[in-house]
C-alpha cells in the first residue's frame, strides 16, 4: 500500500499460476469510512519498499473527486530519512467499490483490492490482481498478536503463502 503502487503497474501481469488464490473482495465497503491513516503491519517484501519501516498510507478526497494517496516510511530506522510518495486512487466500478485502481505515475494504474476488512474499519487486508502483493493494515501502529494471528488464518484460507509476510516496525503508541 505504500510506495509500492508505482511499481505494481510494472509487475501486475506477473501471476503465480501454480496456486489458487482467493482474491474475492469485501462486499460491504464505504470509502468514506476507509479514508484516513492506515499503518502497515505486515507486507510481502518488495524491492521498492525494502528497508522502509514505520510505513503509513493516508487517504483523503481530492477536489476532482478522486482519492489522494499519501504514502510514507522511514529508511532503515524510525529515525531515518523519510520517504514519500503521493498518488491517486479511484473506484472504477460502483458494483465493486472495494476494487480500486491506484496510480503514482501519470495514467498507469494498479489494482488495489480490499480482501478483508474489519466491520469497524480498524484493520484491512489489501491485495491486487497479482498474487505477489499483500498488506495487513491497521488504524493503530500496533496490533494485538491474537488479532494478527486471526488475520493470518484468513489469509492462509485464501491460499496466500503467509511465510512471505514480513512484519513492519512502527512507532510505539
Amino acid at each position: 500500500m505504500t510506495i509500492l503502487f508505482s511499481f505494481l503497474i510494472l509487475t501486475a501481469s506477473c501471476k503465480n499460476k501454480n496456486t489458487e488464490i482467493d482474491k474475492t473482495v469485501v462486499t460491504c465497503f464505504d470509502i468514506n469510512k476507509y479514508l484516513g491513516t492506515w499503518y502497515e503491519i505486515a507486507r510481502f517484501n518488495h524491492k521498492f519498499e525494502r528497508g522502509l519501516i514505520g510505513v503509513t498510507a493516508t487517504y483523503s478526497y481530492r477536489k476532482d473527486g478522486k482519492i489522494k494517496v499519501e504514502n510514507s516510511g522511514f529508511k532503515g530506522s524510525l529515525g531515518g530519512e523519510k520517504s514519500y510518495a503521493t498518488g491517486k486512487a479511484k473506484i472504477t466500478n460502483s458494483n465493486f467499490p472495494s476494487k480500486l485502481k491506484v496510480s503514482f505515475f501519470l495514467f498507469f494504474y494498479a489494482d488495489y483490492f480490499i480482501l478483508e476488512l474489519d466491520k469497524n474499519y480498524k484493520w484491512a487486508v489489501v491485495g491486487s490482481s497479482s498474487d505477489n502483493y499483500l498488506w495487513i493494515l491497521s488504524r493503530t501502529p500496533q496490533m494485538k498478536e491474537s488479532l494478527y494471528n486471526k488475520i493470518i488464518l484468513k489469509i492462509k484460507e485464501r491460499g496466500y503463502d503467509t511465510k512471505k509476510l514480513i512484519r513492519i516496525e512502527q512507532k510505539k503508541e
